[in-house]
């Protein structure tokens, strides 16, 4: 399994831009891959969701890495 920052490099380098961890961490949880709960993390809701703009990119980098 690909870690977050060969994620980010991936988006970055495919299409401009750096996805926050919260948005792969929220994708993951959509595509029911393993997510642990983050030290900061306040109750069972995400902060910040990752915009529905952002999730077939990031979907694309998970099936580049074979996590999907």
């Amino acid at each position: 399994m690909a870690t977050y920052k060969q994620i980010q490099e991936w988006v970055k380098k495919k299409y401009g831009f750096t996805p926050k961890t919260c948005w792969i961490a929220d994708v993951k949880e959509q595509c029911g891959l393993k997510v642990r709960k983050a030290w900061n993390r306040q109750g069972n809701k995400r902060m910040v969701p990752c915009p529905k703009r952002k999730v077939k990119e990031i979907k694309a980098a998970f099936r580049h890495f074979g996590m999907i």
